[in-house]
This record gives C-alpha cells, sequence and structure tokens, in this order.
C-alpha cells in the first residue's frame, strides 16, 4: 500500500470526536505532541518525531503542525488537514506554536497541553506555557479516543498480525544447538518485512535463559545451547498499528514438567481472552488469569498486569504512547468493541518451570479474537 493511510472521511470524524471531547472538557484548543495521536488526525507518517512536533487544535477542528522547517515536504506530501508551521533549527519551536495558536483564535484561551508526553521537553513546554492562556492539562484526552478501532484500524491490525506470526514461525526455525540470536533475529526481521510489515514501535526481543528476566533487552550476539530457552517477543506492524506476540523455545530438550507450565500458559490465555467481552471491565481479564494461577497452587504469584492496550505505535515503544494502558488488578476501564491488547499469560520464576505465552488479541462484537494464531502456543522444542 503506497497511498494515505487514512481517508479524508476517516480524518474527518477522528478530527470532530476530538473537538467533541475538547467541548466537553471545556477546552478552547489542545496542544498534541504524542507522535501517534498526530498521525491519528493528520495521517503524518515518518521519523522526524526525534524532534518535537506540535499539533495545535481548536474547537472548531482547525489545525495548525508545528515542527521544523525540512520537514515540509513531507508534510505537504502526507498532511493535508493542518496548516504548517515550519521553524529553522536556530528558532525556537515556542515562538511557531504560539504564532498558530494566535492565528487559531486561541491566545488567552483555555487550552490544554500534554504533560505525559515524551516528546515535548521541558524547555519546550516552558516556553510556550509562557505564553497568554489558560493552561490545563490536556495528557491522555486524545489517547483514550485511540483505543477503539475503526474498521480500517482492525485491518491493519489483522495485517500485522500475520507479520508477525510469519516473523515469529521463521525465527523459532532459526533456533538450534549452535544458532546465534542474531541469525534469529536476522529470520525473524526478513519474513516479518516480506509479509508487509514495517519497523514495530520497539524490539523484537529474543534472548537465552541467562538473561529471560531482563525485560527489555534483545539479540547481542549470544549463542543458544542445547538446554537453553530462547525468549521470543515480537511484533509485526502495518502502517502504524502494532501486532505484537510472545514464545518461549527450547533448544533440544525442555525440562521435566514444562507440560504443566504449558497447560497453565494455555489456560490462562483462554481466561484472558473470555474476559475480554464488550461493556466488561479491564481487571476482569486480570482477575480471570489469576484464578487460573491460584487453581494450580501459585497462591502467591501476582504480575504486575496480564496485558496492555495497543494501536498506532512509534519508537520508542509498541505500546501507543507515553503510558502503558495494562489489564491490570482492579482496573475499571470499561472494554469495548474495536480495542485491541497484547494479551500474556506467563508463567516465569516461579513453581513451575518457565513457559509464556502472548498474543493480540482483538475485542470484536464476538468477544475476543486472537490475531497471531499461527505461531503454535504448545510446547516448542528446536533441534
Amino acid at each position: 500500500m503506497t497511498g494515505p493511510a487514512f481517508d479524508d472521511g476517516e480524518l474527518a470524524g477522528r478530527v470532530t470526536r476530538a473537538c467533541a471531547v475538547l467541548k466537553a472538557q471545556g477546552l478552547d484548543g489542545l496542544l498534541i505532541s504524542v507522535p501517534e495521536s498526530i498521525y491519528w488526525l493528520t495521517g503524518l507518517d515518518h521519523w522526524g518525531f526525534f524532534a518535537a512536533h506540535v499539533l495545535v487544535l481548536n474547537a472548531d477542528g482547525e489545525m495548525a503542525l508545528v515542527c521544523r522547517a525540512m520537514e515540509g515536504i513531507t508534510v505537504a506530501n502526507q498532511v493535508r488537514n493542518a496548516r504548517f508551521y515550519g521553524h529553522a533549527d536556530h528558532e525556537e519551536l515556542s515562538d511557531h506554536v504560539l504564532r498558530a495558536m494566535a492565528d487559531l483564535g486561541l491566545k488567552g484561551a483555555r487550552v490544554g497541553i500534554e504533560k505525559r508526553s515524551l516528546f515535548l521537553t521541558p524547555r519546550h513546554a516552558e516556553r510556550i506555557r509562557a505564553g497568554e492562556a489558560a493552561w490545563i492539562d490536556g495528557s491522555g484526552l486524545i489517547d483514550d479516543l485511540r483505543l477503539v478501532k475503526s474498521p480500517v484500524e482492525m485491518a491493519y491490525t489483522r495485517k500485522a498480525a500475520r507479520a508477525a506470526d510469519l516473523g515469529t514461525l521463521a525465527a523459532i526455525e532459526a533456533v538450534s544447538d549452535g544458532a546465534s540470536d542474531y541469525e534469529v533475529a536476522a529470520e525473524y526481521h526478513r519474513a516479518a518485512i516480506l509479509a508487509e510489515s514495517e519497523y514495530p514501535g520497539f524490539g523484537p526481543f529474543f534472548r537465552p535463559t541467562s538473561r529471560l528476566g531482563e525485560e527489555h533487552t534483545t539479540w547481542r550476539g549470544d549463542v543458544f545451547r542445547t538446554g537453553d530457552a530462547v525468549f521470543m517477543e515480537t511484533c509485526g506492524a502495518y502502517r502504524k498499528y502494532q501486532a505484537p506476540m510472545g514464545r518461549l523455545v527450547y533448544v533440544g530438550a525442555a525440562p521435566k514438567g514444562v507440560e504443566r507450565s504449558v497447560a497453565l500458559a494455555i489456560e490462562g490465555m483462554k481466561a484472558i481472552c473470555a474476559a475480554l467481552k464488550p461493556g466488561g471491565v479491564a481487571g476482569d481479564a486480570y482477575a480471570a488469569w489469576r484464578e487460573v494461577a491460584k487453581d494450580a497452587g501459585l497462591a502467591d504469584y501476582n504480575r504486575h498486569h496480564c496485558g496492555y492496550l495497543v494501536g498506532i505505535g512509534f519508537p520508542p515503544s509498541w505500546t501507543g504512547g507515553s503510558m502503558v494502558t495494562s489489564l491490570f488488578p482492579g482496573s475499571q476501564r470499561r472494554l469495548e468493541v474495536g480495542m485491541v491488547f497484547h494479551a500474556h499469560s506467563w508463567f516465569t520464576n516461579t513453581d513451575v518451570v518457565d513457559y509464556f505465552i502472548s498474543n493480540t488479541v482483538m475485542l470484536t462484537e464476538n468477544g475476543a479474537e486472537v490475531l497471531t494464531d499461527q505461531t503454535p502456543e504448545t510446547l516448542i522444542v528446536r533441534n
């Protein structure tokens, strides 16, 4: 697909929803600096977000995009619904943001600013907030809108999940005694990219048993040997929609008793999916997974969550922005059709042998649907 990710109608509907939120919050405007939200509202897809971008939105739906002037060609090619304000590298972003605000009628108005954004440095934020406005914390307003996917977003997520599956299957095939994590990572990338995956928000993660507990480290030249367990947490991406998944692969032989752990992980995944229901709450999924652990005699085994929502993702994360919106104990977040989750059923560092699975799961009118369903959840041993 080489054309725009979203047609004008899709984007206009999103702007309308955003404006409705502003009005409900009593805001005249909002400054948006989270890349995922800028993409959601404008379709801007590039790597230029390493330097701050600010999208100025007023309650009437007018928008202005402020970023480096050198991004002008990209913006002109991709963005059809916002004015462009480009600053030279020796100029202050804040000056152009305040000018855009004035042009959109927001001087002296009640304006939200995303305090949780990773991409608006304190210097930029302080200089912008020196401008004339009643400043309100607008963190999360657009992020929450992005959680429920439209039909086109759901289709993109399915394509991402297919790429994740094919890449993971290729990575599993590359595992053997004497294989390096370079080889495994290379095969993953080759297969996933040929299945139309873009770069994911972060990862993928490949590491041996010795680094199993290092949550966010990946390949670095380790060589796998018989008896190792290879941790794989991968992700496909299509039109920036993320589809993460995970598997644990044993090299040569698996430890005695692993079958029980495999059964627990599978039962836990089924319990999570059964609890993900339209109208339910996110905490129900954790409670269902936790019940599986308790029934297995792991009464003291707890985790910080059993998954989190995913969608649009730019580096440095596939979680979709500056925060992790998770399926944590007691969460009362209401579940809706169109939400997508990275669901985790982990049993590691417990009284049973290590095993885990994770999947991209989409909430449909018929309940939870596992999208990463081509890679086995059952025990995988590679010789």
